[in-house]
């Protein structure tokens, strides 16, 4: 029954032991790569199909994509590669997957899903969108910051203390966004690569939760929330520059979307990870839209204020890079909540080979 259901899936999917061979492989596979499924099982996935990533270079390296390096990662993000097929041919191809580990995290295989894609076709135009909408994101920090520039130039002694303190305020704030869009666009390009970098060190959530909070308040002179953590809240092993833009994300959607007011932020620890929550009292989220959250270019409503649509899937990318998860939750009409978790990592097994 299993291989009757595994049939129907048009992609290729693929499996790989701990040892990089390749042991299971379906029907669509055959066509994908120009190889019987006999010539497929037992070949080692690196040397028969030479995966390249966007930039040309081995995707593979010694064998595993860096992504599995992490013994908490189990997910292998959606990016493009080319494959070499039988005969000597490329093929683009989308690919993702999860990997298998026993208890101890040691990696024992991946199940991967190869999809064929045209040719610069999908890169092409979402690259598009993107410069399209951060554009059009760009524009009204510019223009902020031009024109108070511009107007401290021309009339600086005649301003006040107090009009030349907002105005520099204004423009601080806005510089911090416009540094933010261009952080995202290279989060894209790295995150669609597989090629994200983590500057890990170990995190004190709260404290991390109090310093976003305390820049929200510049940016929304009326916004007021309450965190609570566990007074033996654990540290994490995380990037805190990439967590930080996860929990601003989450918060800056709860602004927009909700309100300032009344945001709660909650830390919880479970068996092997941490999570942290943002909820919000809003109208919540409509059941056939919260399924798309986090999605890219996903945006609820021409109604709302517009955005790139793409905060929430670069913050689900950040989170997945760590080897967590983020989900949302939704009750109309009594507000949502966002959920991401992060791994607790052992130091001490993180220094094992």
């Amino acid at each position: 029954m299993t291989a009757d259901w595994l049939a129907l899936i048009p992609d290729a999917v693929v499996g790989l032991d701990g040892a990089g061979l390749i042991v299971f492989a379906s029907a669509p596979a055959e066509e994908l790569t120009g190889y019987l499924r006999a010539e497929l099982l037992g070949a080692h996935c690196v040397s028969l199909l030479q995966a390249r990533g966007a930039d040309g270079q081995p995707l593979l390296g010694d064998g595993w994509h860096p992504s599995a390096l992490l013994r908490s990662t189990r997910v292998l993000r959606e990016q493009p590669v080319t494959i070499r097929a039988k005969g000597g041919g490329d093929v683009a191809i989308s690919v993702s997957g999860s990997y298998r580990r026993d208890a101890e995290g040691k990696l024992t295989g991946a199940v991967l899903s190869l999809r064929r894609r045209a040719r610069g076709q999908v890169s092409d135009i979402r690259g598009i969108e993107v410069v399209s909408m951060l554009s059009h994101e760009l524009r009204s920090p510019l223009t902020s910051v031009k024109g108070y520039t511009g107007l401290m130039l021309s009339r600086w002694d005649r301003l006040s203390e107090d009009q030349k303190q907002m105005m520099l305020e204004q423009i601080n704030h806005d510089a911090d966004r416009v540094a933010r869009l261009i952080s995202e666009l290279l989060d894209i390009s790295r995150l669609e690569a597989g090629r994200l970098v983590l500057r890990r060190q170990f995190v004190d959530l709260p404290r991390l939760a109090a310093s976003v909070t305390d820049k929200m308040s510049l940016a929304y002179p009326d916004f007021n929330s309450v965190s609570r953590f566990p007074a033996d809240f654990p540290c994490v092993y995380a990037d805190p520059d990439k967590i930080e833009q996860v929990l601003t994300n989450l918060l800056e959607n709860a602004c927009k979307y909700a309100s300032p007011q009344g945001i709660r932020i909650k830390g919880r620890t479970g068996p092997g990870q941490v999570s942290v929550e943002v909820s919000d009292r809003g109208e919540g989220i409509p059941p056939q839209d919260l399924a798309k959250v986090g999605g890219k270019f996903f945006r609820r409503s021409a109604a709302h204020p517009t955005g790139s649509g793409l905060g929430l899937w670069i913050s689900r990318g950040l989170v997945e890079a760590h080897g967590g998860e983020l989900t949302a939750e939704s009750i109309v009409g009594s507000g949502s909540t966002f959920r991401f978790t992060l791994p607790l990592v052992d130091f001490d097994r993180l220094q094992e080979p």
